[in-house]
């Protein structure tokens, strides 16, 4: 049978709710402004510190991106640092997804993923027990979270941990944020980035 092509009540209630769209529009623009500010931010700190990057890295590019459709519900993220190149990965993500959380998250893949993973297992104290997460996909670009999906970064769990990254071509490490934590709901959204990547650092510097 095909899917029928009536509006049921609820749909018609919410496609003449023309307030529910201005407020949409108003949100979509605050979260842009959040994220603009979070890349001045993170551009700020980013001179502080000295990143294993790989070839053709140029620490000036950047990305703000929105859509509607992950997984049917609107996002809107900032990529900084980015760098998609060549089959290698070293990028920081700050995905506001609507209907679900913000995400932080280190996204790395291709050249340097060897020494990223010792960093990672080397310092593995400095990094634990920070709220970060790592990721069990086999994309980099899964972002639902919990069992199945990511894994707590513990200090008790460093054994787990080596042996989930062992084999894996690409690591992603996630902190995630609920709407009603205080630093988002107040718009603090630039020191929740800059803090989480600053805990993500011992993965990716020298």
């Amino acid at each position: 049978m095909p899917q029928s092509l009536a509006f049921t009540n609820d749909e018609t209630v919410l496609l003449s709710d023309a307030q529910f769209f201005r407020r949409k529009a108003a949100i979509s623009a605050k979260i842009r402004r959040m994220l603009e500010e979070t890349h001045r931010a993170l551009q700020a700190d980013l001179p502080a510190v000295t990143l294993m990057t790989p070839p053709g890295f140029d620490s000036k590019i950047h990305q703000l991106v929105k859509g509607e459709h992950l997984e049917d519900f609107p996002y809107q993220y900032l990529d900084y640092p980015k760098h998609f190149q060549g089959g290698h990965t070293f990028t920081f993500r700050t995905l506001v997804w609507w209907g679900h959380y913000v995400v932080c998250a280190l996204l790395l893949e291709g050249g340097g993923l060897r020494h990223y993973k010792q960093q990672l297992l080397g310092r593995f104290h400095q990094i634990a027990g920070r709220g970060l997460e790592l990721s069990l996909a086999p994309s980099l670009w899964e972002w639902k979270r919990g069992e199945g999906y990511t894994f707590p970064i513990m200090h008790d769990r460093k054994a787990q941990i080596a042996a989930i990254v062992a084999e894996r071509p690409l690591m992603k490490v996630v902190r995630c944020f609920s709407f009603e934590d205080v630093n988002v709901q107040t718009g603090n959204l630039p020191q929740v980035a800059c803090e989480t990547f600053e805990s993500m650092l011992p993965i990716i510097t020298q």
